[in-house]
């Protein structure tokens, strides 16, 4: 674990205009020049108002005599499905002039692995910028190119280290930094609670887009919360001037139906929040041979490849894993792998979610289905290993471990991450 204990002084920045009435951190934390926006004291259930919701609700006091840049994506709505870049642009309390899109792009037009590029959007006519597969000091010059004082963030993320949005707000507050500009983030709901933290922690030598620094599969944190950890552990030498802005109403136990928001897919396969909740375990299976479902209606929900039969279901309940069952299912892909063609494997049930773990999930259905077909491979490229952030997984797998000793393996650099990331949680 080479998390470094540096610089909570650099979690945050100069003092914005949003009073905070912060529910106290864990003991010992500090924010040093920096607070967070928000009550943060839970409550759920429709109740909840998101960053932008409260940003908004001042006056947009935060962003006064500020150029406003927003790196955002159809995600970032209002409760009434008011995409905020509309708002904001039609308000002339705010002095919106970019937009900076990500991975999918701003309006969401791009699949996997595409963005939009660079235009002007038709609806507002404003400047939009792409950042997806950019860092340091060539993002940095696009900030710089694009005249903006402020960059905003508000994305919805899917809570699991390898989805892409929290690498670019990390990529965008490392850039923000290099090219002298403030940084506000705006609060949304881990949609799979903020109870804990789950999985491997990645072990920096294998850092790439799906995980650029050491934090867990499952990292059980809000977005605020991360740029907070991210600028105090891991860009401390050279923070961003960074201010968040919380939530209200969400308690870390709430998932997302507690809060009253419409669910909009953060991506083309993430189309319920239903698929979130399995997404940080079984998408260990992209680094596999079988399909994840894509190109179905339940992607990361179904799973299976060609040759594979009951077997795999039956030795996967026989585990009799916390608060999950295991359907034989069979399913024809419309895109990705097996396209077109019949394959047999689970679908995934989430019967308790108060139990289910979605990471020892997925690595007991990597060891029954490397036990139950012989079809099974890795990768060529070894991709679960950038997943995982190790390379203890697939080599454990492969020796024959089982279930319960591939998740001890990571015990030790767990609890070390649990230290580190309570220091910086903002909501009770």
């Amino acid at each position: 674990m080479s998390l470094t204990r540096r610089g909570l002084l650099a979690a945050g920045g100069a003092v914005g205009a949003l009073a905070a009435t912060a529910a106290p951190a864990a003991a010992g934390t500090s924010h040093g020049k920096g607070h967070g926006h928000g009550d943060g004291h839970g409550g759920g259930h429709g109740s909840l108002r998101t960053g932008f919701d409260r940003l908004s609700a001042d006056g947009y006091a935060l962003l006064k005599g500020q150029r406003v840049g927003i790196v955002t994506n159809p995600t970032g709505v209002t409760s009434d499905v008011r995409h905020i870049v509309d708002v904001m642009h039609a308000d002339g309390r705010v002095d919106l002039t970019a937009v900076f899109g990500p991975e999918h792009g701003f309006r969401g037009t791009a699949q996997a692995g595409g963005s939009e590029g660079r235009y002007d959007d038709p609806a507002t006519g404003l400047p939009v910028y792409d950042t997806y597969l950019k860092s340091g000091q060539p993002l940095a010059d696009v900030f710089t190119e694009s005249g903006v004082d402020t960059i905003v963030f508000d994305i919805q993320d899917a809570g699991a280290r390898f989805y892409t949005y929290i690498w670019t707000l990390y990529d965008c507050m490392e850039a923000a930094a290099l090219a002298g500009k403030r940084f506000v983030v705006l609060d949304r709901p881990n949609p799979v609670s903020g109870r804990a933290a789950l999985g491997p922690v990645l072990d920096p030598a294998f850092g790439t887009f799906v995980g650029r620094r050491e934090i867990a599969q499952a990292h059980g944190m809000t977005v605020t919360e991360l740029a907070l950890l991210f600028n105090g552990e891991f860009l401390a030498d050279r923070p961003a001037e960074l201010e968040i802005v919380k939530m209200s109403g969400w308690s870390r136990s709430d998932f997302f139906d507690a809060s009253g928001l419409p669910w909009v897919p953060p991506s083309p396969n993430m189309p319920t929040p239903d698929t979130a909740l399995v997404y940080s375990g079984t998408c260990l299976f992209e680094g596999t041979n079988l399909s994840e479902g894509r190109g179905t209606t339940r992607p990361f929900e179904l799973l299976g490849a060609e040759g594979i039969d009951h077997t795999w279901a039956a030795a996967a309940n026989a585990l009799d894993l916390p608060g999950v069952a295991f359907r034989e299912a069979y399913f024809a892909p419309t895109f990705s792998k097996f396209e077109g063609k019949t394959v047999g494997g689970v679908q995934v049930h989430v019967r308790d979610r108060e139990v289910f773990d979605p990471v020892r999930t997925g690595i007991a259905l990597l060891v029954t289905a490397k036990q139950t077909w012989s079809g099974f491979a890795w990768r060529s490229d070894n991709w679960i290993d950038k997943l995982t952030g190790n390379t203890r997984v697939r080599t454990m797998i492969d020796a024959g471990a089982d279930t319960d000793e591939v998740v001890g393996a990571w015990a030790k650099d767990l609890a070390a991450f649990r230290a580190v990331r309570k220091r910086y949680l903002q909501y009770r």
